[in-house]
């Protein structure tokens, strides 16, 4: 006897295969935006920044994400079409399997405190979960590093003229040092306006940006992926002055120094963010 859930994901790769790409796959991360939209919380900050907190124990719950690696597993990337259906994708992706990951290998049954405890700090001898080539897209495994590192900020992208820094405030490492998650997927239509919006509102955010005196305190993102922020705009100062907010840039570009925020890995849960419970 055929179980339901073996006909749910037969259904959707069946409703799939019908849907054309132009739809920007919206109906393939379906479930991925509900599970946003059911347990993601945005907050907005004084200074136009914005934080964001995914409930991991109500999504323990949930039943709507379960075909989804199925799915994933199935579906060619090769016929993406364009830069932003295909940089899109692989956002959407690594989000989405960050998530499920974390849902999914629980220690002892319970949530782990910080994506290091699955390896890399803790454990040295284990690969770190982003090296880990545990997620399936068309029949091929990633970690997570490839979708990002060698995917969207890869050669190829560079190649094609598609590798844009502004990725790196877009996809989420689940911690609270990582800009925000959004409650939209990102889509073909929006990729644009999500991208630009999201590198904006991590710059208006403390964790992301201060200055202190003469000094511009930066994410570590900023120093971990130098090069691709200077490959792009010529220079961190630059990058900071092309996408932040007019005054924002300006001050940044009127400091001396530059020193880096310590990244904070704890697990991008409410109770990790003072900010929700003021």
């Amino acid at each position: 006897m055929i179980s339901v859930r073996t006909i749910v994901p037969i259904l959707l790769l069946v409703l799939l295969s019908t849907t054309s790409l132009a739809s920007d796959n919206r109906s393939l991360f379906e479930p991925y935006q509900s599970l946003l939209e059911r347990h993601l919380t945005e907050q907005a900050l004084p200074g136009n920044g914005l934080v964001t907190a995914f409930d991991y124990e109500a999504a323990l719950q949930r039943e709507d994400t379960q075909a989804l690696p199925d799915l994933l597993a199935a579906f060619d990337p090769a016929g993406l079409e364009g830069k932003a259906q295909s940089v899109a994708f692989w956002i959407n992706a690594y989000n989405f399997f960050m998530i499920e990951q974390i849902l999914t290998e629980r220690p002892d049954g319970k949530l782990v405190s910080s994506v290091w405890d699955y390896g890399g700090r803790v454990n040295p001898f284990r690969d770190n979960i982003f090296q880990r080539p545990l997620f399936t897209v068309g029949g091929q495994d990633y970690s997570l590093d490839q979708m990002e590192k060698d995917i969207l900020l890869g050669r190829g992208y560079q190649q094609k003229d598609w590798k844009d820094a502004r990725v790196h405030f877009a996809v989420n490492c689940a911690s609270v040092g990582c800009p925000p998650l959004r409650k939209a997927i990102y889509t073909e239509d929006n990729l644009e306006t999500l991208l630009t919006e999201n590198t904006r509102l991590a710059l208006n955010t403390p964790r992301h940006l201060t200055i202190d005196g003469s000094t511009l305190r930066l994410s570590a993102l900023f120093d971990w992926y130098r090069e691709d922020f200077e490959e792009e705009a010529g220079s961190v100062r630059n990058f900071v002055r092309q996408w932040a907010d007019t005054d924002v840039g300006t001050r940044a570009n009127q400091t001396d120094a530059i020193d880096y925020i310590d990244y904070d890995w704890s697990l991008n849960r409410p109770e990790n963010f003072p900010e929700l419970s003021q």
